[in-house]
């Protein structure tokens, strides 16, 4: 089994340090790297792409939001989990609009951080009650706001995208989603390609915004 590169930004050295031995002590995780701003860890992502990133999102120099959009930018396949101890549904929305995969407050227990990072990996997100109240009422905000429908009007998903996407939402992976549906992996892989092309998004925080928009969720 492949084990996972894990890098942690945060700017305070006593909390970086300490995030740091305790994801070194998850079964699936093989390396740590740290850093102590955006740009320190853009020179580490781009020497070696890891599997996730915990990153703080306020940091001196180049702060979490930037960093995020600039590491997906060049590295889509990096699983980003943002820190804050900020727990508005405004911020968490708005980060999880650059592409993120996931959200914790700093003193999240140790639990929860594996199973966010193990979320990000194997399901493309990680979705906790933080994550799914802000991209709720983060979308029916947005949606109130510009008084139309983010999305297509026109989308139209057959019963079986349907159901496909209502388990990703659930965070089945593809093979669980396979399994459910007795179809093979690959032709799960097939349907939600189909999705995320009709719907115009690019990853699973994608897909769970569309599924508030129309009500599945």
């Amino acid at each position: 089994m492949h084990k996972w590169t894990v890098y942690i930004a945060d700017d305070q050295t006593l909390f970086r340090q300490g995030m740091s031995r305790l994801v070194s002590t998850f079964k699936n995780v093989a390396e740590v790297k740290v850093a102590s701003n955006g740009k320190e860890l853009l020179d580490l992502v781009n020497k070696k792409p890891p599997d996730a990133v915990l990153m703080d999102l306020e940091m001196p120099i180049m702060n979490g939001i930037e960093a995020t959009e600039k590491v997906l930018a060049k590295h889509p396949d990096v699983k980003i989990v943002g820190l804050s101890m900020h727990d508005s549904h405004q911020h968490i929305y708005y980060f999880l609009e650059t592409g993120a995969h996931g959200f914790l407050l700093k003193n999240a227990d140790p639990e929860e951080v594996e199973a966010a990072i193990t979320s990000a990996i194997e399901k493309d997100f990680y979705n906790n009650q933080l994550t799914a109240d802000a991209l709720r009422k983060g979308t029916l905000d947005r949606k109130k706001a510009e008084g139309r429908p983010i999305f297509q009007s026109n989308i139209t998903l057959s019963d079986r995208e349907k159901e496909v996407l209502l388990l990703i939402c659930r965070e089945l992976t593809m093979r669980e989603i396979s399994e459910r549906l007795s179809l093979s992996e690959k032709t799960i892989h097939n349907h939600r390609a189909r999705i995320m092309s009709k719907v115009g998004v690019h990853n699973t925080v994608g897909l769970v915004k569309y599924a508030y928009s129309i009500g599945m969720l």
